[in-house]
């Protein structure tokens, strides 16, 4: 995977496209990110022994990896990733400008 925790994402399709936040989880199985502020949706819950008088709770849901683009904050804008070798060391990168990422 291309995209690690803590990495500055935008969300390039779905109801929250254009936001930006930082990935806070990754499922590699799913092929999902939790994107901090991005994808809040509400779910009732009924009262019972844990939660005495119920409601409608609000929390993120991961969106799926491919809705999401790397935010590059020394150029300003979404930019793809790619991967090279740099003194033996795996190092990713940016495709068009061929920056290699500090890790």
């Amino acid at each position: 995977m291309k995209l690690r925790v803590g990495d500055k994402v935008k969300v390039i399709a779905g109801k929250d496209r254009g936001k930006e936040g930082l990935i806070k989880a990754i499922s590699k199985a799913n092929n999902t990110v939790l994107v901090e502020g991005v994808n809040f949706v509400k779910k009732h819950i009924k009262p019972g022994p844990l939660n005495e008088q119920g409601g409608i709770v609000s929390f993120e849901k991961p969106i799926n990896i491919s809705n999401v683009m790397y935010l590059s904050e020394e150029h300003s804008r979404p930019v793809r990733l790619g991967f090279t070798f740099v003194k033996g060391k795996k190092m990713r990168r940016i495709k068009k400008l061929n920056d290699v990422l500090e890790k």
